[in-house]
């Protein structure tokens, strides 16, 4: 709708569309400004037991408890600064799963540590660490009592475990469920420690508050006055350890396996593949009138600008009548027929190949006037042969 007011036209489309425009690029900086506050303006998202997270599963708040009681806590988010924060040799190493470390560089970063927790224990750490312990089921949320002589869950009472672990020879274990234990302890020969529970069930801000919870992480961590959370990064990685190839994953059989089922596809494709023979007439569907073709075919013409190509047509054509009106054999070449036809009407034989083969028209003109002739050539053939002579 346009109003029309004085001499002004105001459109209102246009203006409601402009507004839409404005606010979506208005929306678009506003959001924009908020993820740069998000980002730069110093919230950034933590992974899970992350000793920074204020988050349902970071551990931050276990964190500010140690360093309220006098606890030193140092972050390491790379191995190097977990190896210059544990130089001392009597810190306790707090750690997640570290898959990118090989077993030698996980026996190396324990060995640093006076004690070692770990809050996210795995197969292949329980089994480097604690004597060829292992993971075992899961209890469900309900708390479970220590069961055990020692200090930190004699102290901290029934908690809430979550992984359960079978020990090892050697490793004694606290808060029994059905043959397994939630929290695993061994002592090397040196006096050190290696401690495993899970720490998403027992130390994030989530489940600290929750019956013996805070007791057992703070008795757990605090024994060495320095606690060193290591954070594991992807970088960690030991550079000499190569990464293992399909080949090396998989056994002996499958490439043989592999190239047997390729050859046996490519023989089945060559046996059962399409092959292509000579085009096959087939009826149309519908009918066309050939009016409607030969119209079609002339605006097809008329529009490319191809007199020559049109004149052929019509040549083709002409001949195919002449064939059959001389009773010549169906495949009799061109200068033949144009012979025939010279023949038969005492022509030059010249200006007859001309007409049916040869001439080239430049213009529409020309090709008007060349088909006319072609119509005028086979008149004269009917001609001669309804009179029975030949035309001089």
């Amino acid at each position: 709708m346009t109003t029309v007011t004085g001499t002004r036209v105001v459109s209102r489309p246009r203006r409601r569309a402009a507004l839409g425009w404005t606010a979506l690029v208005a929306a678009l900086i506003a959001i924009g400004l908020v993820g740069t506050t998000l980002v730069y303006g110093g919230w950034t998202q933590k992974g899970v037991l992350d000793p920074e997270s204020p988050g349902p599963d970071g551990t931050r708040a276990l964190v500010r408890i140690l360093q309220q009681q006098g606890i030193v806590v140092m972050v390491a988010r790379d191995r190097g600064a977990a190896e210059r924060a544990l130089a001392g040799g009597e810190a306790t190493l707090v750690m997640r799963d570290a898959p990118m470390l090989s077993d030698a560089l996980l026996g190396d970063l324990a060995a640093r540590a006076r004690d070692v927790v770990l809050v996210e224990p795995r197969s292949r750490a329980l089994d480097v660490l604690l004597d060829g312990s292992a993971l075992g089921g899961y209890v469900d949320d309900r708390p479970t009592e220590a069961a055990c002589d020692l200090p930190a869950p004699r102290s901290a009472g029934a908690t809430r475990t979550g992984e359960l672990m079978s020990p090892g020879p050697g490793v004694t274990g606290c808060y029994p469920v059905d043959g397994d234990y939630g929290m695993l302890v061994a002592e090397t020969a040196d006096g050190r420690t290696v401690t495993a529970l899970d720490g998403s069930a027992t130390m994030t801000n989530t489940a600290l508050p929750l019956d013996g919870n805070a007791a057992l992480a703070i008795g757990t961590l605090a024994g060495t006055g320095t606690v060193v959370w290591y954070v594991p990064s992807p970088a960690d990685a030991d550079p000499s350890a190569a990464v293992p190839t399909i080949g090396d994953l998989t056994p002996p059989w499958v490439t043989p396996g592999i190239l047997l089922l390729l050859l046996a596809a490519l023989v089945a494709a060559v046996w059962r593949g399409r092959r292509f023979g000579p085009l096959v007439t087939e009826r149309l569907p519908v009918m066309v009138r050939a009016n409607e073709t030969t119209e079609g075919r002339a605006r097809l013409y008329a529009a490319s600008r191809d007199a020559g190509h049109a004149l052929d047509e019509l040549r083709r054509a002409t001949r195919g009548r002449l064939v059959r009106l001389l009773a010549l054999a169906p495949h009799t070449p061109a200068e033949q027929v144009a012979d025939a036809v010279a023949e038969r009407l005492g022509a030059d034989r010249g200006a007859i190949r001309g007409i049916l083969i040869s001439d080239s028209p430049a213009t529409d003109r020309d090709l008007v006037a060349a088909s006319d002739r072609l119509r005028d050539l086979e008149t004269s053939v009917l001609a001669a042969l309804h009179t029975g002579r030949t035309t001089r």
